[in-house]
């Protein structure tokens, strides 16, 4: 197996809980971004990466009745639930999606692995040029085990890629940058009760039509007509989890690997 992608997926979300179950126009949040991971080209598989609290039973059972594998694994070392998951696959390529983000656009995911060099470990939207909420990051399954034996910081741990990111000098990281110029700024992901209006409202007008396959294009067009639409979630900033995980850093102990 070649390239695997691993939707991050919990049902125990603080700031908006159970949003990988919240409806958009008759399917839940994850099953639309399992949808549209699985139409890419270049995937061989498409995998949900869970943690082992109850709380995630109905996300299983979505799973199951979708036909997706589950992969069940630490609450809070997310590193570590994505290799044990790796490591049951052994793909070249290790595709990390998480399930906030219900506009992924897939033929950004096929135009990534296209792009990627041969001597790339790790490659992601290191600039932040695509909306928040279309992130997409591939990591080699060996660098993926290194920084699993390595990091030992705790937002390493949360944050699946952050020791890569952390220790450039080790990896070959290849930026990604989006073809459309100047909507980095745009905020597509689902975290707040006022991400789920602005999805909604676009869910709504597209499946009105008939229409599961719209793409960031057709998103654009549909806001630049409804521009208030996007002033309901604009006050809230980028990778605020990652903010509040480096503010409450700390090195953890690890179990002998």
């Amino acid at each position: 197996m070649k390239y695997a992608a691993m939707i991050q997926a919990r049902c125990g979300s603080s700031r908006l809980p159970n949003k990988v179950l919240k409806d958009l126009s008759g399917k839940t949040d994850l099953q639309w971004v399992i949808e549209r991971v699985r139409r890419s080209r270049l995937i061989d598989e498409v995998i949900v990466v869970t943690s082992i609290e109850k709380s995630n039973l109905p996300l299983i059972k979505l799973c199951a009745e979708l036909g997706v594998r589950v992969f069940v694994g630490s609450e809070e070392d997310v590193l570590d639930r994505y290799y044990q998951a790796a490591k049951l696959l052994k793909p070249e390529y290790v595709v990390r999606i998480t399930a906030d983000c219900p506009l992924f656009d897939w033929r950004y995911l096929d135009m990534a692995i296209e792009q990627m060099e041969e001597d790339t470990d790790y490659m992601a939207e290191m600039t932040e040029s695509f909306p928040d909420g279309e992130d997409i990051e591939i990591v080699k399954y060996s660098v993926l085990q290194k920084s699993w034996k390595e990091a030992r910081l705790a937002s390493e741990r949360e944050h699946v890629t952050m020791y890569i990111k952390n220790h450039p000098k080790q990896f070959r990281i290849q930026n990604l940058e989006c073809p459309i110029k100047g909507i980095g700024d745009k905020r597509w992901t689902l975290d707040e009760d006022e991400d789920y209006e602005l999805i909604s409202a676009i869910y709504r007008h597209f499946i009105s039509q008939g229409r599961e396959d719209f793409v960031t294009e057709d998103i654009l067009a549909f806001l630049e007509e409804h521009e208030e639409l996007e002033q309901l979630n604009a006050k809230y900033m980028r990778n605020e989890g990652l903010l509040k995980s480096l503010a409450n850093d700390r090195v953890v102990q690890l179990e002998e690997k």
